[in-house]
């Protein structure tokens, strides 16, 4: 999972270094930093491992496109946060959710779907993004998420360019249950934004 590796130390650089632009670019206010993303006067040390700072080439609704050089090679990819985010029992406390959909160039990858959610998830467990009406089952490692069956990305990826939002649901090892709900409003829009980069 090197590349999610990346795209988590992206979103950390994006969290911490460049949190004014994003919040604003989100319509929101800045997002408190997580324990675990790299603090400011350290920030150096996440463009020194992924290569280069992510670079913002549009905004779309509650979607941001970026770009970035990762050990040489051009990730593209659009980053959402979650509209509403609850937990059962209510209130836990948890680090930011992000949702990715990540396109890889050198690697023959695209708009391949993960969801950083925020927490420790319970190991062995599966989780579920429900979209447009269908349930599709996300395999869990650490706090990272992404599709079971490689063969459904496609029309997951198709569903969410189509649909009002997407509903993640997922258990901490702690057993907090959780439900992100993600607006997929501009993920269209963004999505061919960094197609058309990605292609440079």
């Amino acid at each position: 999972m090197f590349f999610w590796r990346i795209l988590t130390a992206l979103a950390a650089w994006v969290l911490v270094c460049g949190v004014s632009n994003f919040a604003s670019a989100q319509g929101g206010p800045a997002p408190k930093a997580a324990k675990s993303v790299p603090k400011p006067e350290a920030k150096s040390a996440v463009p020194a491992a992924v290569g280069a700072e992510p670079n913002l080439i549009g905004q779309f609704g509650t979607w941001g496109a970026y770009t970035a050089t990762a050990n040489g090679k051009k990730v593209c990819f659009a980053l959402a946060k979650p509209t509403t985010s609850k937990t059962n029992p209510p209130n836990r406390p948890r680090d930011p959710a992000y949702a990715f959909v990540a396109t890889r160039p050198a690697e023959k990858v695209v708009n391949e779907v993960s969801v950083m959610i925020g927490y420790a998830l319970k190991p062995g467990s599966e989780s579920t993004v429900d979209v447009g009406g269908a349930s599709y089952a996300m395999y869990t490692q650490g706090d990272g998420l992404w599709i079971k069956n490689a063969a459904e990305e496609e029309r997951l990826v198709d569903a969410m360019r189509k649909s009002a939002d997407a509903v993640v649901k997922g258990v901490s090892a702690k057993g907090t249950e959780t439900t992100d709900t993600f607006s997929l409003k501009g993920l269209a829009q963004a999505l061919d934004k960094i197609a058309q980069d990605c292609r440079r």
